[in-house]
């Protein structure tokens, strides 16, 4: 017995496929567009990152530290440090200017020994390493990267003056004439040959940030 192939209107024919379109990214051309201007922010930005500055190569010193020890340019060399000038009796500019170096001394704590701050007497006479000592503890500096330096007055000045370029002197010859002993508000950053690569005023708001910041790249050898 034979079979009739099925009739033309009983066939099934198969659907003709529609093509899918494709899933629109509105975002997509946005996306691309704003990481083509950080590429190009980046690429315009880090190379003009500038070096810190030279500024000139300290003299040798050597002066009493608060805990009677001889310290200086000897001590120092291998590690940058971070200068200021004060004197213990000052009633005006050094307790904000000792305030920002415990600052600095916090905000490095990571640094460790690598990192010294220094902090040099510009009225010897009076601030005996004891007297240094009771001003370094009302601080909370930490001995052993914080040190407060006393000495011979002409010595002292010859090296502030000659060596890191601040102002220090006396307007009188009278000890007891306090409002007389003047001094210099910048901080220093010395690198680890012990030449000076960057002054910072200590009445900026971002001195600590700054200081930190240039810090850091002479630790990290990334000047």
């Amino acid at each position: 017995m034979s079979m009739s192939p099925p009739s033309p209107s009983t066939a099934s024919a198969p659907e003709p496929s529609v093509p899918t379109a494709p899933t629109r990214r509105p975002w997509l051309p946005l996306a691309t567009g704003a990481l083509c201007l950080l590429l190009l922010g980046v690429a315009f930005v880090w190379p003009r990152a500038q070096p810190l500055q030279r500024l000139g190569t300290l003299p040798d010193f050597t002066f009493t530290r608060q805990d009677g020890q001889p310290f200086g340019r000897a001590e120092l060399l291998g590690r940058p440090f971070v200068a200021n000038f004060i004197f213990t009796r000052c009633p005006t500019i050094c307790p904000v200017f000792t305030g920002k170096m415990a600052r600095v001394q916090k905000r490095t704590a990571d640094f460790g020994p690598k990192l010294a701050l220094v902090s040099f007497s510009v009225d010897p006479k009076y601030d005996t390493p004891e007297r240094l000592t009771d001003y370094a503890a009302r601080y909370g500096a930490d001995p052993s990267r914080w040190s407060f330096l006393t000495g011979d007055y002409t010595r002292l000045q010859e090296t502030v003056v000659g060596g890191f370029k601040i102002a220090m002197g006396r307007n009188s010859d009278d000890e007891n004439d306090i409002p007389g002993i003047f001094h210099g508000s910048h901080f220093v950053l010395v690198d680890a040959t012990g030449e000076i690569r960057g002054y910072y005023d200590s009445e900026d708001d971002d001195t600590v940030e700054r200081i930190t910041r240039d810090a850091e790249r002479l630790v990290r050898g990334v000047e």
